[in-house]
């Protein structure tokens, strides 16, 4: 019979065989198949949901475990044990009232039923103390919503109140009381008249902590409220309100769709699509408040960054949606917007907000991943550009040339095609030849963005280097600045080769002194210092120019300090400059085979700078964290760009090999920043943040290092540089900060196991590389104190086979751990100690471990020889039969051991064997 053929009750009787040998995931196939196949609403079929939900619980998934219980009693609403099986599954949810009341439900009609008995004591006593619990709370709520909202009592008092709300709100008693009080009705009123921006801003976050993971109370909230109220809070220069309903917003995105706050989060398909109408009205919200003339830069910033969020197709996939509903339009008029010129439509926008649009845009088109919808972007695009360009004004042609560079910055394909349109370039050219200083200054940026790539530098030196000089020596010192930067782009395009120079010798030099004296000028605004340290961006590749610049003191904390404000818009151009000086950009490998061929062809080989030798460079490393980069670099890590996140933490990881100096990293926050980066973004950045902080791990104390949760959130970093692709040394950092943190505790070690950090560390053990081995093997000894992994040593392998064959290796360290963890195993395993006989030349690993002449192999030799002969009279009698017992004499009477600890423990292996009357008494009578 196959089983397309089978009847429901065979799937069943199927199912029960396959559970009953702790087959859940089969089970579960079965089950189901039953339940398919049944169409009408019989008892059989009541029976199969009821099996499926044991099957459910067996696997911890509580939420179907109900649901399926719930199917079940609606065919047989007094079923036993589908309430059973419910009470547990809600109980296990922390959902005692409800638990209770089925537990009551199963005692009214099986009054004898044994199993229910203790649980329902148990619900009843927790039931009892909640309802005391609840009662103090409630009052608690009353109180505090009292003093909050009345304007008699004084500030602090109801700001002490308001925040012990939002710490209410958080557990949900409170949070079921302050709704039930009517609490968002509340909130509204006040917030029309309230000028305590403390109280707003804990007012919002405890809208959001209402929202938060509950739909119901989410639907009710925005009937009251509205997202108009939510885009009204976060229309602010406050920037605590700011982020507080930025985050309030976002958690009603992340309730509707079943996401949370974590990196990795995935939406849940089925709520997407039960509430898409909802999902699409607050992104209609949000884009057309882009452009809204009467909100804060803060605001527009805050709401694109919302866009940004979830345009990924990992998150509520907005980008095809966002081209449909005529977003991109909207984001190029901010994109097209200056902060320093005004007029009568201008939008209010900060130092950064071009920045994050820049971000934006190449986020929606990473997101486009089939050719027809690249299209309908770049002519979306197109459509914006060609409408501006209708209208004869200056400000027009001002507005794309300046949408143009934020483009380029953004989506670099897209802004490289517009750049190639006729007659585009030959525009930009010709307004930075004019006498308008608005005209030449954003000219002069556009020119700049557009040589981002080598072919388009080296077009743009032939028709823009004299404009560029011409500029630079411009009165305006804002014009001159942007002048130099562009200089400095065209002058750094040979990148690291030390052999192009296309300057005449001696004119980066001139260059970077040129934007050193913007930058350390205090004088001189900011806007020009964030052009400086762009100039430098590019100057940087040239090693001459690194080393003068490290050198300076004033330069490198003007940056720092330049970084420190947070600035959107000085991101690329310092953290560009810190890669640069790192030396932490890709190197091409240089084959010696490829480089003799290229010299045969008489092509052109790059080659580095003697100032880009280690010595040079770890010496970068160690000013650079002295001076305080650290702080710069926690501070520019709130950027949503995941190229720029890459080159945060391609810095960190290059300022984390030198372990001089990874204390510092740690006190300045490093390693908080370290790990969101190590769980989102780029592949290699991801790569060069878990190696950061598995370096940070080898050197400080991991309780320190990483307190509290952090502990257990790093291990998902170290496990995933145990991979094939990532490089030998890599894996060694990992597996030794592993094998820091699985000494801290149990539950440290328990979640490794969780995390299935066992069999990835355990195949390192089989490496030919002595230090990949040693280490895997140093991990697999620290996670043999949890009871857990004994399970993988008990089990039909050949793990202890191999740890036998280990204590015998070579390498000391190797062989000291290996010896180590077979010590503990066969201290509490009997099936341990006998697989030990599996091994063929088990006796020659014995005698090496009791002859060995470093002490501490020798001594957990005879912790593994003790445990052995005090396991059980047939196991000792099997030492008796070698040489074993013989040994165990020569140590104990041996004037060379000097060990006492070692004697003392021969003697008692050789006294546990007399005890067996296998061997005389070893005491003398």
């Amino acid at each position: 019979m196959t089983k397309a053929t089978l009847t429901p009750q065979e799937w069943k009787e199927k199912g029960n065989d396959e559970f009953n040998k702790g087959n859940w995931n089969e089970a579960l196939s079965c089950y189901t198949n039953a339940i398919n196949l049944t169409k009408e609403e019989s008892v059989e079929k009541a029976v199969f949901y009821k099996n499926r939900a044991a099957t459910y619980l067996k696997q911890k998934d509580y939420n179907k475990t109900i649901n399926d219980c719930n199917e079940a009693l609606k065919i047989c609403p007094k079923e036993p044990k589908a309430l059973f099986r419910r009470c547990q599954a809600l109980e296990a949810l922390e959902r005692f009232e409800e638990a209770y009341r089925d537990a009551r439900y199963i005692i009214s009609v099986d009054p004898g039923n044994k199993a229910i008995q203790p649980i329902i004591a148990r619900l009843h006593e927790i039931v009892q103390d909640r309802h005391k619990q609840n009662s103090r709370i409630s009052s608690k709520v009353s109180q505090m919503i009292e003093i909050t909202f009345d304007p008699q009592y004084d500030k602090e008092k109801r700001e002490t109140a308001i925040n012990n709300l939002l710490v209410l709100s958080r557990e949900r008693a409170g949070a079921d009381l302050m709704f039930n009080e009517g609490i968002a009705s509340k909130i509204m009123k006040l917030l029309k008249l309230e000028k305590n921006e403390e109280i707003i801003t804990t007012a919002i976050r405890i809208i959001a902590e209402l929202c938060k993971e509950n739909i119901s109370r989410t639907e009710q909230i925005l009937n009251i409220l509205g997202i108009p109220w939510i885009l009204e809070m976060i229309n602010s220069k406050n920037t605590e309100r700011v982020n507080a309903a930025q985050y309030c917003m976002q958690t009603i995105l992340n309730t509707y769709s079943g996401m949370d706050n974590k990196p990795e989060t995935k939406p849940n398909k089925d709520l997407c699509e039960k509430y898409k109408k909802e999902i699409d009205t607050i992104l209609s919200c949000l884009v057309y408040s882009t452009t809204n003339r009467t909100i804060t830069g803060q605001a527009r910033d805050a709401i694109i960054e919302i866009i940004m969020r979830n345009i990924h197709y990992t998150t509520l996939n907005w980008a095809e949606r966002l081209v449909e509903i005529q977003g991109l339009q909207r984001l190029m008029e901010v994109a097209s917007e200056l902060e320093e010129y005004k007029y009568e439509s201008a939008m209010d926008i900060t130092s950064s907000t071009r920045t994050i649009t820049s971000v934006c845009l190449a986020r929606i088109y990473e997101n486009m991943y089939y050719d027809a919808a690249k299209e309908r972007f770049r002519n979306a695009i197109d459509e914006y550009i060609k409408a501006k360009l209708l209208t004869p004004d200056i400000e027009s042609k001002v507005r794309v040339v300046v949408a143009i560079t934020t483009l380029l910055l953004g989506p670099l394909d897209v802004g490289n095609s517009v750049v190639a349109k006729e007659g585009i370039m030959e525009m930009i050219l010709v307004m930075a030849g004019t006498e308008d200083p608005l005209q030449q200054k954003v000219a002069c940026e556009c020119i700049i963005a557009a040589a981002s790539k080598k072919d388009k530098a080296t077009a743009i030196i032939s028709q823009g280097v004299n404009i560029l000089k011409k500029l630079y020596q411009s009165k305006d010192d804002s014009i001159r600045v942007r002048a130099l930067v562009g200089l400095c782009k065209l002058g750094s395009s040979g990148g690291t080769d030390a052999t192009i120079k296309p300057f005449a010798d001696g004119a980066t030099k001139k260059l970077a002194e040129a934007c050193r004296r913007f930058l350390i000028n205090p004088k001189k605004q900011k806007d020009m210092r964030k052009w400086a340290v762009e100039g430098l961006s590019y100057l940087t590749f040239d090693a001459e120019v690194k080393e003068k610049l490290i050198e300076d003191r004033d330069a490198i904390q003007a940056m720092i300090e330049l970084a420190k404000t947070g600035d959107q818009s000085v991101l690329y151009g310092v953290v560009t400059t810190l890669v640069n000086l790192c030396n932490a950009y890709d190197k091409q490998e240089m084959i010696p085979e490829m480089v003799e061929l290229a010299k045969f062809a008489k092509h052109h080989i790059p080659e580095e700078h003697e100032f880009d030798d280690p010595d040079f460079v770890n010496k970068r490393l160690n000013t650079l964290a002295k001076a305080g980069v650290t702080s710069a670099l926690v501070c520019l890590a709130k950027t949503e760009s995941q190229n720029s996140k890459e080159l945060i933490a391609r810095v960190f990881n290059a300022i984390c090999s030198q372990q001089d100096v990874r204390g510092i990293v740690v006190q300045q926050g490093g390693a908080k920043v370290l790990l969101p980066l190590a769980l989102n973004g780029t592949d290699k950045g991801k790569k060069q943040a878990a190696q950061a902080l598995a370096r940070l791990g080898i050197t400080i104390n991991p309780e320190v290092a990483f307190p509290g949760q952090r502990i257990m959130e790093v291990i998902r970093p170290f496990l995933n540089l145990l991979d094939p692709e990532c490089s030998a040394l890599e894996n060694f950092e990992a597996l030794m900060a592993l094998c820091n943190i699985a000494g801290v505790s149990d539950t440290v070690r328990q979640r490794l196991l969780k995390e299935g950090a066992f069999t990835k560390i355990e195949t390192y053990m089989y490496e030919d590389h002595e230090m990949l081995k040693r280490a895997a093997t140093q991990v697999v000894n620290n996670l043999i104190m949890c009871e857990d992994t004994i399970k993988y040593f008990e089990e039909e392998n050949d793990r202890v086979k191999y740890l036998v064959i280990l204590c015998e290796d070579e390498d000391e360290d190797t062989s000291l751990a290996a010896s180590g963890a077979l010590a503990m195993l066969t201290s509490v395993s009997t099936k341990v100690i006998e697989k030990i006989f599996d091994v063929k030349d088990w006796l020659e690993a014995l005698r090496f471990l009791l002859a060995n002449p470093k002490s501490e192999i020798q001594y957990r030799g005879l912790v593994i020889v003790s445990n052995m002969i005090k396991c059980s009279k047939d196991v000792a009698a099997k030492l008796v039969e070698t040489d074993i017992i013989e040994i165990l004499m020569a140590l104990v009477k041996s004037d060379t051991v000097k060990e006492k600890k070692i004697k003392d423990l021969a003697s008692k292996a050789l006294t546990a064997a007399a005890d067996w009357k296998l061997i005389l008494s070893t005491t003398p009578s």
